[in-house]
């Protein structure tokens, strides 16, 4: 079997990177007929558009893409490509895991998936500038309505909407992934403590779902700020966290700390029927055709992709692959190695077909 997939090579180190992951995914044996489309600022300068309707097409038709990081220009255009790609694909849930790979770290028993919804909460961008009349009438509204909250003559304002059909949907993901994936717990991530409409009602949604896989699933709930000194505390209580978006956004970074970093950390965005993989970080534009950054994330975004397939076995070569690779320390980026042996740092690619050749091994 053949199978087509979009490739977006991005901006920045996104083509070195996305060059690294193709060549460890076709190192699998597997067949993949590559769509190669443009998004970023790349896109710009040639097609006078961030973000193409061919690109969008070709993610439609193709159901799966792997995408390289995108450098999003600064005052122009939307306000992220990425947030922008998930609301025109409906992609709902931002999937990322947190695993032990191999990364000398302060903890060794993390295993960690995020599933962050993806598409309202404050990133859904109703925001009023300081001086906007809709401000005055927000601060009216709110001084007739007896709340206590303050809005001031001189603020700018950011409407935080969270929905209980949007709600069920991504905690309903979060429980059937963790069903697929022979995963123990769900956590709800909140602070309905506080805010008792919006997170409330995620919360009220959570525990409402959550019946539905009694004595399958466990499940409980933290409250955000606790998560967090738990987290860096005990990881290895935590299995799968479902969170709204801007909880999601910071959680994810904080897990990926702890596993290693950004240049460890994959990611997809998984909507219906249509799944997007990238690596996390971004385009690191001062390192462009340098050919020096770690490709474990866009490699590791090219295993989730092979699960979503099911791929299971070759996804497992090549995580195990990479682990082994980071393990040696033999042939490895620069941000891989202490500072006083970092003249042995290998490139990009060559870290990559060490990884490569090891999958072929498996």
């Amino acid at each position: 079997m053949v199978y087509k997939i979009t490739l977006i090579p991005g901006d920045g180190i996104g083509p070195e990177v996305v060059e690294a992951a193709k060549l460890c995914l076709e190192a699998t044996g597997i067949d993949f007929e590559w769509e190669v489309c443009d998004a970023g600022e790349e896109s710009l300068k040639k097609n006078g558009r961030l973000l193409p309707e061919n690109t969008l097409n070709s993610i439609r038709r193709n159901k799966v893409a792997l995408k390289g990081p995108i450098t999003t220009p600064v005052g122009k255009g939307f306000r992220s490509i990425n947030v922008e790609l998930r609301k025109k694909l409906d992609l709902f849930c931002c999937l990322r895991p947190a695993k032990d790979i191999g990364v000398n770290t302060l903890h060794k028993d993390v295993d960690i998936v995020i599933c962050r919804e993806n598409t309202e909460d404050l990133y859904a961008g109703v925001e009023f500038d300081i001086g906007d009349e809709f401000v005055k009438e927000i601060k009216k509204a709110a001084e007739d309505r007896g709340t206590l909250g303050i809005i001031r003559e001189d603020s700018a304002v950011s409407i935080k909407s969270i929905s209980k059909s949007r709600s069920e949907r991504i905690i309903r993901f979060a429980f059937e992934y963790a069903l697929m994936n022979n995963r123990r717990k769900v956590t709800c991530v909140h602070k309905a403590n506080i805010l008792k409409y919006t997170d409330g009602l995620f919360l009220k949604t959570f525990n409402e779902v959550a019946r539905d896989y009694e004595g399958r699933i466990e499940y409980d709930d933290f409250i955000i700020d606790n998560l967090s000194m738990q987290l860096v505390m005990r990881p290895g209580r935590f299995d799968v966290l479902v969170l709204p978006n801007l909880y999601g956004d910071i959680i994810s970074d904080l897990c990926a700390g702890l596993v290693g970093g950004l240049g460890v950390a994959a990611g997809a965005n998984i909507g219906e029927d249509i799944a997007v993989f990238e690596p996390v970080h971004g385009s690191v534009p001062k390192y462009t055709g340098k050919n020096k950054v770690n490709p474990s994330a866009a490699i590791l975004s090219g295993a989730m992709m092979l699960k979503y397939l099911y791929q299971n076995q070759a996804a497992e070569r090549i995580e195990n692959a990479v682990r082994e690779v980071i393990r040696q320390a033999e042939f490895v980026t620069y941000d891989l190695l202490p500072l006083d042996k970092r003249d042995k740092a290998v490139s990009t690619m060559q870290m990559a077909e060490a990884i490569a050749q090891i999958i072929k091994k498996y």
